[in-house]
């Protein structure tokens, strides 16, 4: 059954009830979601603690970070400093990846199929409706392209993955940007909803014609259909891990503010247009201090010894300093009721 690893795990992970005491709890984004589930088993393996993470969505991590349920929630948006100050929160990236449509023709293979910005942008609009219009046959001279409608899927819960998205639809296409805009959750003109990556991904491998947008991990490990992308310098580029870090090559973290970063159609002639950071949110005085110790423990393991499991899954991990700049963050910012930092930085 395609995907059953991630929805099994997910499903363990969003099970409460089946967490012991020691584990560490938190929610979000579906995007990152296989790192996460490689990094805990392994972690769970070296130090006996497990992660219960339920992938629902950074819409819904936002919501369970803020409601307290959770010691971490994940959001591939970053939130604005304001709304992380208004909130008491801090948030800080783990690894970047990229965003893929993914289609389902016959006889077409990852990398036989290139569109551009406000092609892709037409298509999700509902104004380009069949795959031998005139905009994507121009694209693809030589490609044998059916006369087939086209079936948009597209996500139905709050997600990150969504907001990388139709943020970059907003900066190659002004009818987007008008219409639709970018956000975690839209009013979408055309197509159908599945929740979470896993929905997405599932119902483009399950049904011909279809084209959606999903995290690479889920198209490469589960060997879809991705499409290349025409980037910002004209150049026709395919989504792998080389094509994210040139993307994410211009970010300035030591100058931005919470790490608010955005990584969409950036310059450069292998940048993939469509790539993002995928953030961790916090509280900065834990009403827990020891899970929230926990959970730090997690991810400085992560950024130690969780690298070359990210990049075979084609995730980019940060450069190391800015591994250093956010365990400065950690030590300076989440501290114990009495002010106590529950980290020290190295």
């Amino acid at each position: 059954m395609i995907f059953k690893s991630f929805i099994v795990a997910a499903t363990l992970a969003g099970s409460c009830v089946a967490a012991s005491a020691a584990d560490i709890s938190g929610a979000g984004a579906t995007f990152p979601f296989p790192i996460y589930a490689k990094w805990a088993d392994t972690y769970k393996k070296e130090t006996g603690n497990g992660l219960n993470y339920q992938s629902i969505g950074s819409g819904g991590g936002i919501k369970q970070i803020k409601a307290k349920t959770v010691t971490f929630g994940a959001s591939d948006m970053p939130l604005t400093p304001k709304d992380l100050k208004d909130a008491g929160l801090i948030q800080f990236p783990t690894v970047v990846g990229g965003d893929v449509p993914a289609v389902n023709l016959d006889g077409v293979k990852a990398g036989d199929l290139v569109l551009d910005g406000p092609t892709l942008a037409n298509i999700f609009l509902g104004a380009i409706t069949k795959w031998d219009d005139a905009a994507i046959k121009k694209l693809n001279p030589n490609a044998k392209l059916p006369a087939d409608p086209i079936v948009v899927v597209h996500r139905s819960d709050g997600s990150g993955t969504t907001f990388i998205f139709t943020d970059y639809l907003s900066k190659v296409s002004p009818d987007w940007k008008s219409k639709v805009g970018a956000s975690t959750a839209v009013e979408w003109p055309a197509g159908i909803g599945a929740k979470g990556n896993e929905g997405v991904a599932n119902n483009v491998a399950q049904t011909k014609g279809a084209i959606g947008y999903i995290e690479y991990a889920y198209a490469k490990q589960n060997k879809m259909a991705s499409v290349s992308m025409i980037n910002s310098d004209g150049k026709s580029v395919a989504p792998n891990a080389a094509a994210f870090q040139a993307a994410a090559a211009n970010a300035d973290w030591a100058k931005s503010e919470n790490y608010y970063v955005i990584l969409t159609n950036q310059p450069g002639a292998e940048s993939w247009p469509i790539a993002g950071a995928t953030f961790i949110l916090m509280y900065k005085q834990p009403d827990n201090a020891d899970a929230s110790t926990e959970a730090i423990k997690f991810f400085d393991w992560a950024y130690s010894k969780g690298g070359k499991a990210a990049e075979e899954l084609d995730y980019v991990p940060l450069p190391a300093p800015v591994v250093a700049q956010i365990q400065k963050t950690w030590a300076a910012e989440i501290k114990t009721a009495d002010g106590k930092p529950i980290y020290a930085a190295k």
